[in-house]
């Protein structure tokens, strides 16, 4: 299978009813709105998908239904993020099996393996998965830093296209992107850092901040990526506060909290994650009132 990840994709949030379930219902509500704003990509079952608090069972449902929802209209890619390796393959071969054009495979949390470790895992992953993968770093959640030397290496894996960009270095990116082979994508994964990481040659973004304003998400990206940075700068400096407040606690709390300010979902988390305080629900209505996204209070 080819794909190339390129442009502006989803890290989906999972909503859940008031009673804790997966909603079904407002995911394909999600996915539809998504898409029609214009996203080039959708990720469910990450980081922002609370996926360690979903089992085995729901986070195939997810994927399940995104790709239902997706209708071949945007490619899916579905997240793993096992610090276990062979409950890693494992799960590859199940969620690669149904119908997702990729897999994101997150570094593993909490054992902090090394990077003869690390290289040996996304290899293990890379070569039982059924589909392609990205490789996701993101060493603020998992304490594992994956060097740039370590992620060159498995860039040459044939089954291995892609990472997403966690670091918050840009000097990670550049290293990376100078020396990669051809045909490797590299991915933003800080929504603040989108234009500079373009500007220094990225591919685009796996996005939490696209789940409340996609269009401007999907925007910034087309316009980096044609190099047209004054443009897509004045966008990314509109977003400056949303962006803050989005991660001024645990993502995907605000997230929840502004999506389901917009009437799209319920603002239902699963513990440990707890609803947003008001401190930040305060900070989130202003900036999205400073977006455009919402009108100013009378």
């Amino acid at each position: 299978m080819t794909i190339t990840l390129r442009g502006a994709g989803t890290a989906l949030v999972t909503p859940f009813t008031e009673a804790g379930a997966v909603d079904e219902a407002a995911l394909v509500r999600l996915v539809d709105w998504q898409i029609d704003q214009g996203i080039d990509f959708l990720v469910p079952c990450g980081s922002t998908g609370e996926a360690q608090t979903l089992s085995e069972i729901e986070r195939a449902r997810v994927v399940a239904v995104v790709v239902e929802a997706a209708a071949g209209r945007v490619p899916v890619i579905a997240g793993i993020s096992a610090n276990d390796t062979a409950r890693g393959v494992a799960e590859a071969q199940v969620l690669g099996r149904l119908g997702v054009q990729a897999l994101m495979v997150v570094t593993p949390y909490y054992n902090k393996p090394t990077q003869t470790g690390l290289e040996r895992h996304f290899s293990a992953v890379a070569d039982a998965a059924p589909v392609p993968i990205m490789m996701y770093t993101v060493p603020g959640r998992t304490a594992v830093h994956l060097a740039p030397q370590t992620a060159l290496r498995l860039a040459c894996h044939p089954n291995i296209i892609a990472v997403k960009d966690a670091t918050a270095d840009l000097n990670w990116a550049m290293a990376v992107i100078r020396d990669r082979p051809n045909g490797f994508t590299v991915l933003s994964g800080e929504d603040g850092l989108l234009l500079p990481h373009l500007a220094c040659g990225g591919d685009g973004i796996v996005s939490v901040a696209s789940n409340v304003v996609p269009d401007l998400i999907a925007t910034i990206t087309r316009h980096g990526l044609a190099g047209d940075f004054r443009q897509a700068r004045e966008l990314q400096l509109r977003l400056v506060p949303l962006i803050a407040a989005l991660f001024h606690e645990t993502n995907p709390i605000p997230a929840k909290a502004a999506l389901h300010h917009e009437g799209r979902i319920a603002d239902v988390l699963r513990l440990p994650l707890v609803p947003a305080s008001e401190a930040t629900r305060v900070l989130l209505v202003r900036a999205l009132e400073e977006a455009g996204v919402i009108g100013a209070a009378a």
